[in-house]
């Protein structure tokens, strides 16, 4: 009996996102607009982003690029090391606070897509650029 009330709770939730993922998709298409629906694992700031090459690539990177996450399991600063790389140029990392799942995840062999959510300018280089992970459809 506590496995099926487990269960429910978690089935509610479920049905809640698939519900709102099914609203969205369906107000983008009655705009003309191509469906895009996505499960966004997780929204974090670009860790390193004076560190690599995100300095020199400002002006090019926009909201809604593509990133691609580069499992670095050797990383001797950190085991669960995620590299955010834009058009094969490392930016940095997902955040080592944030990083475990992603890892978890990228080594059990799931596929992970990235993107830019925000380019802001800000004097708080950790805060220049953020971006998402979410599972395909």
């Amino acid at each position: 009996m506590a496995s099926s009330l487990t269960r429910s709770p978690l089935r509610a939730a479920r049905r809640s996102l698939l519900g709102i993922a099914l609203l969205f998709a369906c107000s983008s298409l009655s705009q003309g607009q191509p469906l895009q629906a996505r499960i966004v694992m997780q929204s974090s700031p670009l860790a390193g982003f004076r560190h690599y090459e995100a300095p020199n690539l400002w002006g090019e990177i926009q909201p809604g690029d593509p990133l691609t996450l580069v499992r670095e399991p050797q990383n001797p600063h950190d085991h669960n090391a995620v590299r955010v790389e834009w058009r094969t140029f490392k930016l940095g990392y997902v955040p080592r606070a944030e990083n475990a799942a992603v890892a978890r995840q990228l080594d059990r062999g799931a596929t992970l897509l990235a993107r830019v959510s925000k380019v802001q300018s800000t004097r708080a280089p950790n805060k220049r650029i953020e971006f998402e992970i979410y599972l395909p459809l």
